[in-house]
């Protein structure tokens, strides 16, 4: 991809603040496309992780053609641009939705590009094969591609990503610090992945390795000798007499004889002396990267890369049900449900690529049933039955927030439950979880007064106790549905419907009032439009722009078919819709409920992130939410084949994003949107006003621009946003947990308002013992504490698996803002026979921090066949085939 210039938007004290934090020595290719404000022309670690992936994803096409349709044919893609959207039309057919894709692939480049900004990372020269430690960073590369392996095995992909993106960050620098280009190889390292194979000869710590250099651009530095070395950065560890540099201006130890430096970071002398050789660098790190991609194909076989990248249009199915003994019809709706599914999809391209299962009751939940395979779950459901209990409340909220630990991200999560939450102390995390996870929470409640002697209550119950799981879907972009038993089965089917990937169109004005009119646009890139309607309904009126009207009477309409399950209406529009402004009327006792979705190729993703437009890596600091009081930019990814347009064809375009308060829908104002990076990624930029981060909370966020005839677009967000009180940072050990071992934890908490006086409460799942030496903070503005924690893993710990560490920063008056969360996640390994000496010596794998007020950042995992014909290896396994590398960049 060509990288192409950006706007610069307005940095704020407190953002600059931050950057000060930030700028503490670092390493690397440039981190992601805002690197190039200082370095225009240079590939960045997004670059080249994107584009390796998208070589073994086609790869993968070719080998595999899709089920009923034609191959693809390589030569099709020869000379293109390879883009995600592209390749999912071509392999699936228009129309299937590449957001999960997408969403994966910035997963794993996030992860990637945080190496240069995490502060367990940024400064390791172990990470970036800095300072002649070529050995101990092979040692972490290989460690971290087998924890990604590990992860991957264990079904928790957003951890394989994570380790995934740090794998490739570090092989990728070995390219640019070492001096492997200078001694003019063509290919890349042919051990560097295999830890039993020699790197070949290296430099001693007596070998000068280069002469003095007084210039930017110092190309003829390198001694005349073929040992194989890299640069010192910085002062840790000390640059002995006689070595090489990274070099550039922020680098202290270019300034010290030798002065200059051997980086291939970017396209500038003024960050990289030998700049003349970044494109050549860049080539091998891609080439290596395909290998690394092409190596876990191989490992983890179609099925799991395919899982890992989540090459897949269809979503996953979750379900958490209550199993006391009033809800037989609830637990038989959801096998009808699960069935249906399952037959219907089966072999298709929306067949869910995995399913989870947990059932709750009072006092117990779990366990969790996780698995990519239909039968075995059907079979694990229907042994499911209504059993015992019988009082409410019930352990609601604690199935979930297990559900939402083993859920793939941006999937749709359904509760049966006719009860209460028991554990509603558990809301606010998790709300916060939903939305780190991306997924969507969908309540099915059955409340039937007949139903009294049957499920017996402790006490009087409030009629707002289900104000949890409002409170859960509202922040999950979910709803609560209120239905009784014998219409429970027929409510159900909306679970076949979401499994569609339906996107929820914004309403006007957003709160539904009874008997006054709100309106939704349609374009001619909706299809399968339904509208939901449910409370105490008297009647509603659904009119198009040419006037055409349906009330709720039963059957077919001038409009489409309406079905009614007591208060619950349910109208499927006939296609093709007519495009325009809709009305919608409603008369109802108390608020009605209405939800309008349709299926589209065109949606977006979205992230936030500081601009670092200074020091030795310039790009963006990714950040999970908004902050408050820190000057934050949206980033606006537009998906689906409709996002850019054919050839010839005028493609759309987004002026704006408007921003509404939450819940109340009040517009909070709105920031335009400018293109930002390569065109054809349909990335687009705008800061956050400052009036939306002077206050914590929530907000939401509708994308609008017009199609290429300057017809109105409209696209909301999946799930709303949150600006949090306080900078949250959770770092793991610099290696994976191992059973009867301590691992030391690092907090990091800022606050850019202030004074802010919290407590900070931990949790671990499972439930490992956990210290730390910080309990309450008093933060003033611009003020940030550390605090240490130690976590215990048991000689019982099972190896192999996946540990979750929440730490929730909560405001100590009555009435503050809300809870922060950081989330982070470990991964408890036995060590291999080649890990011994490597962790004797502190080489294995960091754990990637989770920096994350109420969302986790987080990275994604790609593999391939491909090897190059590299040999095999204890853990790899004999990897064979040809390399493929497409045309995709110029050099």
């Amino acid at each position: 991809m060509l990288p192409a210039e950006v706007p610069r938007p307005y940095l704020g004290p407190s953002a600059l603040l931050l950057l000060q934090l930030l700028l503490s020595p670092t390493s690397a290719f440039f981190p992601n496309f805002w690197s190039l404000l200082a370095a225009p022309g240079s590939i960045t670690h997004q670059d080249l992780t994107e584009e390796a992936a998208l070589n073994v994803t086609l790869q993968l096409f070719l080998e595999q053609p899709p089920p009923g349709r034609p191959p693809l044919h390589l030569e099709d893609f020869l000379g293109r641009t390879l883009l995600a959207d592209d390749l999912f039309a071509a392999y699936f057919g228009s129309g299937f939705p590449s957001r999960r894709f997408r969403a994966a692939l910035g997963e794993v480049s996030r992860a990637n590009a945080a190496q240069d900004f995490l502060l367990t990372s940024k400064n390791d020269p172990d990470l970036h094969f800095d300072a002649e430690r070529l050995g101990q960073g092979r040692a972490r590369l290989v460690t971290a591609l087998r924890e990604t392996v590990v992860a991957a095995r264990a079904l928790d992909h957003t951890l394989s990503r994570q380790r995934l993106g740090a794998a490739l960050h570090a092989l990728q620098d070995f390219y640019s610090h070492s001096n492997w280009v200078e001694l003019e190889k063509e290919q890349p390292h042919p051990h560097l992945l295999w830890p039993r194979q020699e790197l070949g000869s290296l430099a001693q710590e007596i070998d000068h390795t280069c002469s003095d250099c007084e210039q930017l651009s110092c190309l003829g530095n390198l001694l005349d000798f073929r040992l194989l070395t890299s640069g010192y950065f910085g002062t840790h560890p000390p640059k002995p007499p006689g070595k090489c540099s990274h070099g550039g201006h922020f680098d202290q130890s270019s300034s010290q004889p030798p002065r200059g430096g051997i980086n291939k970071d970017s396209t500038s002398p003024g960050f990289s002396p030998h700049h003349k050789l970044h494109s050549q660098a860049a080539k091998l790190a891609l080439l290596a990267s395909i290998q690394a991609f092409s190596l876990l194909r191989s490992r983890l076989g179609d099925r799991g890369f395919s899982r890992l990248l989540d090459i897949t249009p269809a979503s996953s199915l979750s379900f958490v049900l209550d199993t006391t003994g009033s809800m037989g019809e609830e637990i038989n709706a959801a096998k009808i449900q699960a069935r249906h599914i399952v037959e219907q999809r089966r072999g298709s391209p929306m067949e869910p690529v995995h399913y989870v299962l947990v059932p709750f009751h009072d006092p117990g939940f779990g366990p969790v049933f996780s698995t990519s395979d239909p039968d075995s779950f059907w079979q694990q459901l229907s042994e499911i039955h209504a059993l015992g209990g019988g009082d409410e409340p019930e352990m609601c909220l604690s199935a979930l927030e297990l559900a939402l630990l083993h859920t793939p991200p941006f999937s749709d999560i359904f509760v049966f439950t006719d009860a209460s939450p028991k554990d509603a102390f558990l809301t606010n995390r998790v709300e916060s979880l939903t939305q780190e996870r991306h997924c969507r929470v969908t309540f099915l409640v059955t409340e039937d007064p007949s139903r009294v002697q049957i499920r017996a209550r402790r006490e009087v119950l409030s009629p707002l106790r289900f104000e949890p799981y409002e409170a859960v879907a509202l922040a999950s972009g979910g709803e609560v549905i209120f239905t009784k038993d014998q219409h429970i089965q027929d409510v159900a089917a909306i679970v076949g419907e979401s499994m569609a990937d339906l996107v929820t169109l914004p309403l006007e004005p957003p709160v539904v009032v009874s008997g006054r009119p709100f309106t939704f646009s349609v374009d001619e890139l909706l299809q399968r439009i339904t509208v939901r309607i449910h409370g105490e309904i008297s009647t509603f009126w659904i009119i198009n722009p040419a006037g055409v009207f349906q009330g709720q009477e039963e059957g077919e309409g001038p409009l489409g078919h309406t079905r009614r399950f007591g208060q619950f209406w349910m109208v499927t529009m006939n296609d093709p819709l007519q495009t325009g402004t809709w009305e919608i009327q409603v008369t109802a006792e108390g608020t009605p409920r209405v939800r309008v979705q349709a299926q589209t190729s065109l949606d977006f993703l979205f992230h936030f992130g500081i601009p670092v437009e200074d020091g030795p890596h310039p790009g963006l600091y990714p950040l999970p939410q908004p902050v408050a009081g820190l000057q934050t930019l949206l980033l606006v990814e537009v998906t689906g084949p409709g996002s850019r347009g054919n050839s010839g064809d005028h493609k759309p375009h987004f002026s704006h994003v408007v921003l509404r308060g939450v819940p109340e829908g009040a517009e909070l104002g709105w920031v335009p949107l400018e293109p930002t990076g390569p065109r054809e990624r349909g990335l687009l930029a705008a800061s956050l006003p400052p009036t939306l981060l002077s206050t914590p909370g929530p907000f939401s966020m509708e994308l609008i621009g017009q199609d290429g005839r300057g017809r109105g677009l409209h696209r909301a967000a999946r799930q709303p946003c949150t600006v949090v009180p306080v900078l949250l940072e959770l770092s793991g050990p610099p290696g994976f947990l191992a059973p009867g071992r301590k691992a030391l934890l690092s907090l990091h908490i800022t606050s850019f308002l202030g004074p802010q006086d919290l407590d900070l409460r931990t949790s671990v799942n499972p439930s490992f013992a956990l210290t730390s030496n910080l309990s309450r903070v008093r933060l003033g503005r611009n003020e940030s504490a550390w605090g240490r924690l130690w976590l215990e893993v048991p000689d019982s710990a099972s190896p192999d698996s996946v540990v979750l560490v929440t730490v929730t920063a909560v405001g100590r008056e009555a009435n503050s803002v809300p809870p922060t969360h950081a989330f982070l996640r470990l991964l408890v390994l036995a060590p291999a026979p080649q890990d011994k000496l490597a962790a004797s010596a502190h080489s294995t794998g960091p754990a990637l921090t989770t920096a994350r007020p109420a969302v986790r950042l987080s990275t994604l995992v790609t593999p391939g066949r491909a090897g190059g014909g590299m040999v095999g290896n204890p853990w790899w396994g004999t990897v064979g085939g040809m390399l493929l590398l497409l045309s995709l960049v110029s050099w």
